[in-house]
């Protein structure tokens, strides 16, 4: 193979890894696609979502993490109760049980990142981690979609 090409294949391959590489993994646990919105100026909230699935033989607990540019990051649950949608703080942790995908998603698990010493402009990328009791700290980046958005316009590849 002559230079030029070499240069080349080497060129595509490593942006194919960029475009597809939006996941991260830490022993066996697997996290795909975070992802957060875009806020207004002012705001000092916002949302992460994610899919993390457990390849293990044992159980996980997600147990915490951080955002860049938030003081505290909270697990909560939104669902139906009746005909009231309520939302709670997960303050002991998530249970990932061996074999299991759970997803983070907008009206269902999320994280919450609280505190925001800026908004969160879109298309920005926002390093973070999460915080496992089995597998330990796993560094993430949050990809930031639109105001608005309700999934990932990384997760459609």
């Amino acid at each position: 193979m002559n230079a030029a090409r070499l240069i080349e294949t080497t060129a595509i391959l490593i942006f194919s890894s960029a475009v597809f590489a939006h996941s991260f993994k830490k022993g066996d646990i697997s996290i795909d696609h975070p992802w957060t919105r875009a806020t207004p100026d002012g705001a000092t909230v916002g949302a992460g979502y994610l899919k993390i699935t457990n390849n293990g033989k044992e159980a996980d607990k997600l147990t915490g993490g951080t955002f860049d540019g938030a003081e505290t990051v909270e697990m909560h649950e939104m669902k139906m109760t009746g005909d009231t949608m309520i939302m709670r703080q997960l303050k002991d942790g998530l249970e990932i049980k061996a074999g299991e995908t759970v997803e983070f998603a907008p009206m269902s698990f999320h994280l919450m990142f609280l505190g925001l010493k800026k908004s969160i402009a879109e298309g920005d990328d926002v390093k973070g981690t999460l915080i496992f009791e089995k597998a330990g700290a796993v560094d993430v980046t949050y990809k930031v979609e639109p105001f608005g958005a309700m999934d990932s316009k990384d997760d459609k590849h």
